[in-house]
């Protein structure tokens, strides 16, 4: 999954932005950030998600 663009759709996660191919969503990348976790634990926890995605819910 190298390219992953930030997503809504109506029909998942009941159209909060997610990273596209998954059911995360940003905002719980960023309450974890906001807790002190580093990107290197989000995927860790999270294997579907790249670094890339990551970087881009931090950028906005």
């Amino acid at each position: 999954m190298q390219n992953q663009p930030i997503v809504s759709d109506p029909k998942v996660m009941m159209g909060k932005p997610v990273i596209a191919g998954t059911r995360i969503t940003v905002e719980m990348i960023l309450e974890k950030l906001a807790a002190g976790e580093t990107p290197e634990q989000i995927l860790e926890a999270h294997p579907r998600l790249t670094r890339e995605g990551i970087h881009k819910v931090e950028k906005g």
